[in-house]
């Protein structure tokens, strides 16, 4: 039956290198480098866009939403802003959750 279990072979002593080895790090490294570069840096580009087109909003603005909503703005306060949807019809949203804003003229007179 011995042949089921192998036999344990001892390796002479001293065989081993003991010590810091650079080339351990360097797949590691490598890989938070090419994580840093497709997707850190461009999800930090994209929040700062967002901010700017944020702060960057005005009365009147054509705007759509993160929810599909599109509309004008009609007001705009420090978190907030209304959007006017359709005619006598506004909606307040917090300013965060404009996605982009639509050229002057997309939206037809609401």
């Amino acid at each position: 039956m011995s042949f089921f279990i192998s036999d344990a072979m001892a390796q002479a002593a001293g065989g081993g290198q003991s010590g810091f080895q650079i080339e351990g790090l360097i797949l590691p490294i490598g890989l938070i480098v090419i994580l840093y570069f497709l997707m850190i840096r461009p999800q930090m580009k994209r929040q700062k866009e967002h901010k700017k087109l944020i702060q960057s909003l005005a009365k009147g603005d054509e705007v759509q939403t993160d929810g599909g909503l599109m509309g004008k703005v009609t007001d705009l306060g420090d978190t907030f802003a209304t959007v006017e949807i359709a005619e006598g019809v506004e909606v307040k949203i917090r300013r965060q959750s404009v996605a982009a804003v639509m050229p002057k003229g997309t939206l037809k007179e609401l």
